[in-house]
């Protein structure tokens, strides 16, 4: 009984910040879309806080927790993506750009609200308070690290979709098509590398190495903003 209790509270301080972090990620991509100039995320009712329209079985939960099971160095997952007609944005390879940021960006704004919000929370009752502060903590953590993995530059993250939109146009057409091999390359850093290399005697994570760097660079900003 006591592990259950231990993983129902857990889950009380972790389910909520993950879920906002994810839900708003992706809403922000749809609402900078229609912005500049595609509607189709809305259309599809993805422009919303609800987390049930942008939550994927396999990415959200299933891979994760496989991951979790596997004892695998890094664990992460993703949402359904937005779907965004790239075609219709006024000028397309600008506007890519934008509509990549605008969900780091969510994530970053979300991180420094929750690490302003940290400072008043000793005004409820002591045990409302430390159980709000510990959400918040963790709204900050999985904020800034939701948002750093997706500027790393590899399609299909943010971070990718960024550097195609930022490339010349040549090298922006080439680098976008490993867009379709994203996914297998990110598992296999994540994943399949640290695996060989502990079955070989090191410790190797190819996909820290560049997660962690921009993690703390993210943290210091939310921290000088959000005067944690």
């Amino acid at each position: 009984m006591e592990s259950l209790a231990e993983l129902g509270r857990t889950l009380s301080v972790w389910l909520l910040p993950v879920l906002l972090a994810i839900t708003l990620h992706e809403a922000a991509h749809g609402w900078a879309a229609e912005k500049l100039g595609d509607d189709t995320a809305r259309r599809l009712g993805r422009v919303t806080a609800n987390p049930l329209r942008h939550v994927d079985p396999f990415g959200t939960f299933l891979l994760p927790g496989l991951l979790i099971l596997m004892k695998s160095p890094f664990v992460f997952g993703w949402a359904k993506p937005v779907p965004v007609a790239f075609h219709r944005l006024r000028d397309p390879k600008r506007d890519m750009v934008w509509v990549a940021l605008a969900g780091p960006a969510v994530n970053l704004l979300q991180a420094v609200i929750a690490a302003w919000a940290m400072h008043f929370t000793d005004l409820p009752p002591e045990w409302l308070g430390a159980w709000l502060h510990q959400n918040l903590n963790n709204a900050v953590v999985a904020n800034v690290f939701l948002a750093a993995f997706n500027l790393i530059p590899l399609p299909p993250l943010d971070g990718g979709r960024i550097l195609t939109g930022l490339l010349p146009a040549p090298l922006a057409w080439r680098f976008a098509r490993i867009e379709r091999l994203g996914l297998l390359v990110l598992l296999g850093l994540a994943v399949l590398v640290p695996l060989a290399a502990e079955q070989l005697g090191y410790s190797f994570n190819p996909l820290l190495l560049v997660l962690l760097p921009l993690a703390d660079l993210l943290f210091a900003l939310v921290l000088e903003l959000g005067l944690w």
